[in-house]
């Protein structure tokens, strides 16, 4: 394995924390004895371009520094191959680095972490889900959270987290239970009217909501957490048990363990580490060991725990 490793940088990632991680990040793999490109782009496109040109050069590692955004990217750069992937989690939401138990907010211990896993055989394969030609570490979003994302995204005030809030607010007034057709592994379509479905490889999305919060990213299955048809006023009552993952226990809500699922619906976008996806019929499918994780050496396998939680942010 070559000694050079590759940053891959989102400058503007958790309001410009992404360009101070850089130098604490860099500084910790330079000081281990590697040496540190860095990978910018004009845009996504371009970005995932050159991350794939490092890859097919025989960088050492891919670190992704950033948010669950450049994550997601990182991860279609890397799927696949023997590539290890590194996190440098300074974004809003760090979704995946907190599954997978890696630092948040702490470039300088995220880039520690990463030399001291490629120097110590602390290279673990997790799964990842794919919907078509897309990649994704944590959750596939659907219905009422993915249009939330939508008119988040459409809205240019106000600004940061209360994007968030102030979009949830305008969906609830407009809440109607979205008719599904969905089909679970090999089983037959069924129908059913959800507010909700989230496909999940790991457990959270939205900055620690656990909306899958059993989901696990070595297991070769996704939890699928079905939310049936809720009144305004019981969705409200639900939502925050979702940040401790006890809103699993409601009646409303069920929760299916597949390595495969199809949903459709119409009028709803798929959304996935945060990133649109796409309308609906999506099908998407578990692919263990799709990703070489820099991870802390000796950490366990099994059920990987969750760090802390949050509210919910725009996407």
């Amino acid at each position: 394995m070559t000694s050079e490793i590759t940053l891959f940088v989102n400058p503007t990632a958790g309001r410009g924390r992404g360009a101070r991680a850089l130098g604490p990040a860099a500084g910790a793999l330079r000081a281990a004895g590697y040496s540190v490109r860095t990978v910018l782009g004009s845009d996504a496109a371009d970005g995932l371009a050159r991350a794939r040109e490092a890859v097919a050069g025989g960088t050492g590692a891919l670190i992704a520094v950033g948010g669950d955004g450049m994550v997601s990217l990182a991860l279609q750069a890397v799927a696949g191959t023997d590539t290890p992937l590194g996190v440098v989690a300074v974004g809003t939401g760090n979704d995946f680095a907190r599954a997978a138990g890696l630092p948040l907010r702490d470039p300088a211990a995220a880039g520690a972490l990463a030399a001291r896993a490629l120097k110590e055989d602390g290279i673990r394969s997790l799964d990842l889900g794919r919907a078509g030609d897309r990649w994704f570490g944590t959750v596939l979003a659907s219905g009422f959270d993915s249009r939330v994302n939508d008119r988040g995204n459409r809205m240019r005030w106000p600004r940061g987290r209360f994007r968030y809030d102030a979009a949830m607010l305008a969906e609830l007034a407009a809440l109607r239970p979205i008719p599904y057709r969905i089909r679970l592994d090999d089983g037959p379509e069924q129908r059913i009217e959800a507010t909700l479905v989230a496909v999940g490889n790991g457990p959270s999305y939205g900055g620690g909501m656990r909306i899958c919060a059993d989901a696990r990213l070595d297991d070769g299955l996704f939890d699928v957490t079905v939310v049936g048809g809720c009144s305004r006023t019981e969705l409200l009552k639900v939502f925050p048990r979702v940040y401790r993952g006890t809103h699993l226990t409601h009646p409303a809500v069920t929760v299916h363990r597949v390595a495969r699922v199809t949903l459709e619906a119409d009028g709803v976008t798929g959304y996935a580490d945060g990133e649109p996806l796409g309308p609906l019929p999506l099908t998407a499918r578990v692919v263990p060991g799709a990703v070489r994780l820099l991870s802390p050496p000796g950490h366990p396998s099994g059920r990987i725990p969750a760090q802390g939680g949050g509210r919910p942010s725009a996407q």
